[in-house]
């Protein structure tokens, strides 16, 4: 479970608005790397269970994200979301990608951040003090929380896409690399929500463009 010893620590160094950072995505075969940056109250480090709900996003069912998400919007100080689609990944490669979906995330936080907790990921084009954490949406309760933001936030526009692209089954996988997605993608070839640049996707395109 998450704990709050990392933000205790930076709490002492003095800083007040510490945000933690994750992505979800990063992976997929289609649809955008959206992040999430969320600031907690500082009390929050003295009183985690207030928060109890919010865990990794990966040991999490659909209804537990849910709960959990809504758990962070009613506690958190300040909640921001940076969404990267498909053909910016495809332009800029993923890393980068991820990198600007955060920093957009932290644009859009109602209360600048003065440190930052990452999922694994550092932001060298930001002067701020920063922690990258291995695994850190399971150690860090402010990365859990927009680890589950940013879950929660994708899914939901993956199901949006799901409507327009209904052939490809994205409510159900998300743009994962489903046997499902595979089996759609051998039948239809990638639609404009796909990542060209990704070899699973790219092996498509040059299949349809051998029949042409």
């Amino acid at each position: 479970m998450p704990t709050t010893e990392h933000e205790a620590k930076l709490r002492a160094m003095g800083y007040r608005a510490i945000a933690g950072l994750d992505e979800a995505g990063r992976g997929c075969w289609a649809g955008p790397v959206v992040a999430a940056a969320v600031v907690l109250p500082l009390e929050i480090i003295d009183t985690p269970q207030r928060l109890a709900g919010v865990n990794d996003s990966k040991q999490l069912t659909a209804a537990g994200r849910e709960r959990g998400y809504q758990q962070v919007l009613a506690v958190a100080k300040s909640v921001g979301v940076g969404c990267v689609p498909a053909f910016m990944i495809d332009a800029f490669g993923i890393v980068p990608a991820t990198r600007l979906a955060m920093q957009v995330a932290l644009l859009q936080l109602q209360q600048p951040a003065d440190a930052l907790l990452i999922d694994a990921l550092r932001l060298p084009m930001l002067d701020l003090p920063q922690e990258a954490l291995i695994r850190g949406d399971s150690c860090s309760l402010s990365i859990a929380a927009a680890s589950l933001v940013a879950k929660v936030t994708r899914d939901r526009l993956m199901q949006t896409a799901d409507r327009a692209y209904p052939v490809y089954g994205f409510a159900a996988h998300k743009g994962y690399g489903t046997a499902r997605h595979q089996r759609a993608l051998a039948q239809h070839g990638p639609c404009a929500l796909h990542r060209r640049t990704f070899a699973p996707i790219l092996c498509h395109i040059q299949i349809v463009d051998c029949r042409l």
